[in-house]
């Protein structure tokens, strides 16, 4: 007798072989249709036929696999002949199952290419013919700073435009800040009043921008408009700061989203992004209320799981609440903040609010708000064990090198009192000069 791994002696494997062996199933797989015994018996063989990417597209999830079911006694001896299946109708024959299937699971993805889900990297941009690509993508600068980002043509065609503009995705706004044709430009808004080209040679389109503002850091772009044949491409403009958590004096979760908005405003920082929030969580913040930030989405940042902050069993994340309403929601806020062109001093004494306000006019300064607190903190190494009053009528005090007397904590950090008596005269006061 006969053996080996081809070989079959009962009626419904030679009747699969047969199947899966056909000029059709040949087909099939050529066109990435799976196929696969789901059942086999000696009375009955029920195929599968499948076609990888199709799970997820609404309503075609129950159509799919396809499943084609016959009786052994009725087609083993032409298992791709006239006799009936038992799948869908009984007046279409496996033959012309097959078939079906073969047509409509090839035509499928052209169909429903639209919501396909986006499963990798985004598609190759087009070579850029006259644009030099830049070296880095991302331009690191502090506030208050003149930095360039980088736009050179390798080549000028004859008639040409350079557009450069801000891209605001969260609102779907594209701004533009200047236009050249070479010799000659003109600036738009806002920004443009502090943006001029470079001019390093006859081929640098690069935008210098000066006394960069918090609201700089985003994406740009550089267009290079020549009729049909367009190019571009993005840079995206970082700063270096630091987010710190702010809320009210009459405790947390205060503030709706324009009210956050302002409040960071108002202490010299703005509401942090996302990735400045998640940077900052990997440089150690941990905080365990929630804020709002510039997206209108509200998160808070856990490196030490504890059973106030979600329980000790959730891993440590900047974890979220998603988009909230802004009107009606309420939570307290994470700023951003840069270097600022500045000093922050500390004045000693027992002084209330109102004392601590004109000692630092005594001084030809003002008291400092908490954004310029935090930034004397990062960027000038400030470090007082002494408490001292703010603007807001909070009171403070930066830690860079840790100690049992200032706090006991183990990380640097900004120490908060919170918000005092304002009549208390316990506390100096920090104050803010311009250099």
């Amino acid at each position: 007798m006969e053996t080996g791994p081809g070989f079959c002696e009962r009626a419904s494997c030679q009747m699969r072989n047969r199947v899966l062996s056909h000029p059709y199933a040949s087909s099939l797989a050529r066109a990435g249709v799976q196929q696969q015994v789901v059942e086999e018996s000696s009375q009955r063989i029920a195929l599968s036929f499948s076609r990888l990417g199709l799970e997820g597209y609404g309503g075609l999830a129950e159509d799919f696999p396809v499943n084609v079911q016959a009786q052994v006694s009725e087609v083993a001896g032409d298992p791709l002949g006239a006799r009936p299946s038992t799948f869908l109708a009984p007046q279409l024959s496996m033959h012309q199952l097959m078939l079906l299937a073969s047509v409509c699971l090839s035509s499928l993805p052209a169909a429903l290419s639209i919501y396909q889900k986006v499963t990798g990297g985004p598609a190759p941009t087009p070579r850029l013919q006259y644009l030099l690509e830049p070296l880095q993508e991302v331009v690191h600068t502090q506030r208050g700073a003149t930095v360039t980002l980088p736009c050179v043509l390798r080549a000028r065609p004859p008639h040409y435009q350079v557009k450069w503009s801000k891209v605001e995705p969260a609102e779907l706004l594209e701004s533009v800040i200047l236009v050249t044709s070479g010799a000659q430009h003109k600036t738009y808004g806002q920004l443009g009043g502090r943006a001029r080209l470079r001019r390093g040679h006859r081929n640098d389109a690069s935008l210098t921008i000066a006394g960069v503002a918090l609201e700089d850091e985003g994406r740009y772009r550089c267009q290079l408009v020549n009729g049909l044949e367009d190019e571009s491409l993005s840079l995206t403009l970082m700063l270096d700061g630091v987010v710190f958590p702010y809320q009210t004096s009459q405790g947390r979760y205060r503030f709706n989203y324009f009210e956050a908005k302002q409040a960071c405003e108002e202490q010299d920082s703005r509401l942090a992004t996302y990735q400045q929030l998640y940077k900052a969580w990997t440089e150690g913040l941990d905080w365990c209320n929630a804020g709002w930030i510039l997206d209108g989405t509200v998160h808070y940042p856990i490196i030490n799981p504890r059973e106030p902050c979600g329980g000790r069993l959730l891993l440590p994340g900047v974890r979220t609440y998603g988009a909230k309403d802004k009107q009606k929601d309420r939570f307290d806020a994470f700023c951003f903040t840069s270097a600022v062109r500045g000093q922050v001093n500390f004045l000693r004494g027992h002084l209330s609010f109102k004392e601590a306000g004109q000692a630092c006019r005594n001084q030809g300064a003002t008291i400092a708000k908490v954004g310029q607190l935090y930034s004397a903190w990062k960027f000038s190494q400030l470090d007082r064990c002494d408490g001292g009053w703010l603007a807001d009528g909070s009171v403070r005090y930066p830690i860079t090198t840790p100690r049992t007397r200032c706090g006991g904590l183990p990380d640097p950090g900004v120490r908060s009192f919170g918000f005092p008596n304002k009549e208390q005269r316990t506390y100096g006061t920090y104050c803010f000069s311009v250099k």
